[in-house]
């Protein structure tokens, strides 16, 4: 007697399940944005402005955060920096930018947050590097004073370590403490214990002298990505504070974005991640922008938020050997982010649309179905004819010397239908 054939079970998405951290509050004005716990994972960016120079400062967070950044750090590192800080916010809000500043401190943190109180309120959560807040007695005493500021003016902290500036006496002992060992771990397992006792032992140390759990954020950034993940895997592991990510000194153009994406990527389908950064070095003649730009791709990527339409389009092939549909793909992709802006108010759900622009006949007409709005335009020696597709559906085929600027409008009316409706059933 044949047995019945038990079916496998079904495949399930590759959805990520968040590791749990408590969940902060950055806060300027009205504007709260929250951190950690059930909040999306948020974009940071930081500015590379000499902070004295109040107009360019101002001009480029209002930059950073039109293209996305939901909190953007800036350099606080002189007195003269620290003097403009409040003026930056103030052109900022008078600009309707309302963006959370974070002030980030090496060496001299503590004098400034105490000299000038201006700038300690402006900010809207300070970084604190422990391993430049001074060594030996002077290390305690310093960091205790950043810490007394931020209870001062409710502040939240990221504890923020970074290997290229590891507290020396922290790695000191621990090297030593390894040498006793009877089988001595490798220098690079000393640096990354190094690297997660810092961070977590420096916000216990923030927590018995007052400051809330829930206002500390951690970070332990590395220029390796192997060594990231391997990092954070076990700060998350040790703790329950909102992490912040980011591969430090990443790199320039698809070197720092691969390495980029690669770690972070893979801890964010780990679900460890509350803030992300991706520390470009800019191209000559390049926006800093583009460190937002990637940063969203990521999320977007891996299905945890959207923020602008997604256009599908082959890499193409002999098959496509007319370059119509790259041009068409990228005027599309370029029209919908620059509409973006003005579309998140007027088309509530636009930044969910799928478009899809293919090649030939092989996957075009497939892929086309898949998207929301698709266009098949004709390879090599294919008919001269491009179907396009709406929901699924063969609406209209698309023939002549106007089929780009013709896709272009189905694609505007199909978001004026959709989602523009949204707006007069609201209202």
């Amino acid at each position: 007697m044949d047995l019945p054939v038990q079916a496998a079970p079904p495949i399930a998405p590759a959805v990520p399940q968040r590791h749990k951290t408590r969940q902060a509050r950055i806060v300027w004005g009205e504007n709260v944005v929250t951190v950690g716990g059930d909040a999306p994972v948020r974009i940071q960016s930081m500015t590379n402005t000499d902070t004295q120079d109040t107009e360019a400062t101002a001009r480029q967070v209002e930059e950073l955060a039109s293209a996305g950044s939901e909190l953007v750090r800036i350099t606080v590192n002189t007195p003269e920096a620290a003097a403009q800080v409040a003026s930056i916010r103030e052109r900022l809000d008078r600009a309707g930018c309302s963006v959370p500043l974070i002030g980030d401190f090496h060496y001299n943190g503590h004098k400034l947050l105490t000299q000038y109180p201006a700038c300690a309120e402006a900010l809207s959560k300070y970084r604190i590097n422990p391993g430049n807040v001074g060594r030996g007695a002077k290390h305690d005493t310093q960091f205790g004073l950043m810490i007394e500021a931020a209870l001062k003016w409710g502040k939240p902290v990221r504890i923020g370590v970074n290997w290229g500036s590891l507290d020396q006496d922290l790695l000191t002992g621990l090297m030593n403490e390894n040498a006793t060992r009877t089988a001595p771990w490798s220098s690079r397992q000393v640096m990354y214990e190094a690297l997660v006792q810092s961070a977590t032992g420096s916000a216990e140390q923030a927590v018995r002298w007052g400051m809330d759990p829930a206002q500390v954020l951690l970070s332990c950034k590395v220029s390796g990505v192997r060594d990231l993940i391997a990092v954070y895997r076990e700060l998350a592991r040790r703790s329950d504070y909102p992490l912040h990510l980011g591969l430090t000194e990443a790199g320039m153009g698809t070197k720092g974005t691969v390495a980029s994406t690669a770690a972070l990527a893979i801890l964010l389908q780990e679900g460890i991640g509350d803030t992300i950064r991706v520390s470009l070095t800019p191209q000559p003649g390049e926006a800093r922008t583009q460190e937002v730009v990637v940063a969203a791709e990521i999320l977007q990527a891996l299905g945890l938020r959207l923020f602008a339409p997604s256009v599908t389009a082959c890499p193409g092939c002999g098959r496509t050997t007319s370059t119509v549909f790259q041009a068409l793909a990228k005027a599309i992709d370029d029209h919908l982010r620059a509409r973006m802006p003005a579309w998140r108010a007027r088309y509530p759900g636009v930044e969910a649309l799928r478009v899809a622009v293919m090649g030939c006949v092989v996957n075009g007409p497939g892929e086309s179905k898949h998207a929301d709005v698709g266009i098949s335009l004709p390879g090599t020696g294919e008919a001269p004819a491009a179907p396009v597709y709406v929901d699924g559906q063969h609406t209209v085929t698309l023939r002549g010397d106007h089929i780009a600027d013709e896709f272009h409008a189905i694609v505007e009316r199909y978001i004026e239908q959709r989602f523009g409706s949204k707006v007069k059933t609201e209202a």
